[in-house]
């Protein structure tokens, strides 16, 4: 993947990073995506085209609004530049293939998901069943350029992932966690099935891993107790990207270290 390139899915990462912002604030209160235009939320006037550049527009204006000086939160240039980073490393990590495109899905709406579960602890089926689509769409793309190879192992890692899940749902009562966990665990088990059982399984590791530190580091600071409950999205979308971007390689490591490898 050469700079040029990089740089154009980086770009892309940005625009599609504003497009976020969007989603994050209007599909958890059931409002359109397309209509009404973006507009300051303190005084209603709509947000000039130039003052929508993403990034760029929020440090020019000092993060306040042009029109009435409101404080504009640093968390939408946030959003921008960790979509256009995560872009970058996938198409870094993938090149031009369609596996780059699902992860570029994955990448997308796991980022609204990964906002919309901190704020409402809740993760839309609209905003996962467009990933599926999309996910499924990119990796039937390179089933015919490349054939059913992965085929097998992504079903049975999706199953896997679904199995852990609604099971930990079912025993739990749903106390454990949401319908909205058990309806992304799939479709992220099949993505990272696509790269073989490796990433998956260390992606699906992961978020538990992920998810008791950061609950041991919350009760330790006192910001939760140990019957708090924080939402599990973040820390299965985290999980993901590990073993996405690491899970092979720390597969094998973990093999060779227990002598298997």
């Amino acid at each position: 993947m050469t700079p040029v390139l990089l740089t154009l899915a980086g770009l892309l990462g940005l625009l599609v990073g504003s497009f976020l912002n969007v989603v994050i604030h209007r599909v958890p209160a059931g409002l359109s995506l397309v209509s009404p235009g973006s507009a300051c939320p303190a005084c209603a006037h709509p947000v000039r085209p130039y003052d929508n550049v993403p990034v760029l527009s929020w440090l020019a204006l000092h993060g306040r609004c042009r029109d009435c000086a409101a404080p504009i939160s640093a968390r939408y240039p946030l959003v921008e530049l960790a979509t256009g980073v995560l872009f970058v490393v996938v198409a870094w990590r993938f090149g031009g293939t369609p596996y780059a495109a699902a992860g570029l899905v994955v990448a997308a709406a796991g980022v609204a998901l990964f906002m919309i579960d901190l704020d409402h602890r809740r993760l839309p089926f609209a905003i996962t069943g467009a990933m599926a689509i999309g996910a499924v769409l990119a990796l039937g793309i390179d089933v015919v350029r490349h054939g059913a190879g992965p085929v097998p192992v992504a079903l049975a890692a999706a199953a896997t992932w679904l199995a852990v899940y609604g099971g930990i749902w079912l025993v739990t009562a749903g106390r454990g966690m949401g319908l909205g966990d058990v309806a992304l665990a799939p479709v992220l088990g099949l993505v990272l099935g696509w790269l073989g059982w490796g990433p998956a399984l260390v992606g699906l590791g992961a978020g538990f891993v992920v998810g008791a530190v950061v609950g041991v580091a919350l009760i330790a600071a006192g910001s939760a107790g140990a019957k708090s409950r924080v939402p599990h999205g973040p820390f299965l979308l985290t999980g993901a990207a590990l073993g996405m971007f690491g899970g092979g390689p720390l597969a094998s490591a973990y093999l060779a270290l227990v002598g298997l490898g």
